[in-house]
């Protein structure tokens, strides 16, 4: 947690970056409010799940390369001379990415809000929304372990970015599934779980309590978390062992 306050470079971008895509989208995109069925009058409202999204991206990013740092210092080599549980290992790089999800998270929601975007909540669904985020928050630091932990280091992680974001984009982040006539973007952004996690968030703001995105929403991001937390701990078990 102290070293990832500790690190500008790691939290000034996971802020700046998702709202600079945010202030690009949601004027250049703002006409699509006018497509029949389109959920919102207001496309900054629509949009404003971006940057969360956009932000998890970076849990991935920083937790892989603190690990490349660890693992390049030698502390890793170190840790595997201890009887320390690899549950607490992993822990404790999630808990950075905790950290700068609670600074993301309010930043993102009050530009949203001052630039004119609505949330239909209301003041009970910020800890809802805070903690979907955070949960998705833990999911995507524990995908960022994985590729760390296999590639030995963090560089993989900033070939994969471009993959990353492309999947991202994949889904129905900047329209409603319904309103892709693309078939097979269409079909892509129905299985893409990215699409569950956005409009869980987005259903805060559009639409205050939406039973059925808020299930899907917790539960996609529940099962990404457990699975790469499970997953993260197996890898680093073996890696503890080889080293």
């Amino acid at each position: 947690m102290r070293r990832t306050l500790r690190q500008p470079a790691q939290f000034v971008p996971a802020i700046v970056l998702p709202l600079f895509i945010l202030a690009v989208t949601a004027p250049g995109l703002k006409a699509a409010t006018l497509l029949p069925g389109f959920p919102t009058d207001s496309y900054i409202t629509y949009t404003l799940a971006v940057p969360f999204i956009q932000g998890a991206l970076f849990a991935i990013t920083n937790t892989s390369t603190d690990l490349s740092i660890d693992m390049r210092s030698g502390f890793f080599n170190r840790l595997a001379l201890t009887p320390m549980r690899s549950s607490s290992l992993i822990i404790g790089f999630l808990a950075g990415a905790v950290v700068l999800g609670l600074i993301q998270a309010p930043i993102f929601l009050a530009v949203g809000l001052a630039a004119g975007a609505h949330f239909e909540a209301g003041v009970g669904g910020v800890p809802v929304l805070l903690a979907l985020w955070l949960l998705i928050t833990l999911g995507f630091g524990a995908l960022g372990l994985i590729i760390g932990l296999r590639a030995r280091g963090g560089q993989l992680v900033f070939a994969l970015y471009p993959v990353l974001v492309a999947f991202v984009f994949l889904s129905s982040i900047l329209l409603p599934r319904n309103l892709i006539a693309i078939d097979w973007y269409r079909q892509v952004a129905t299985y893409n779980p990215v699409s569950y996690l956005v409009e869980g968030i987005r259903s805060l703001l559009m639409t205050g309590w939406d039973a059925e995105a808020l299930a899907l929403g917790f539960g996609c991001a529940a099962a990404i978390a457990v699975i790469s937390i499970a997953a993260a701990s197996a890898a680093l078990r073996t890696c503890l062992v080889r080293t």
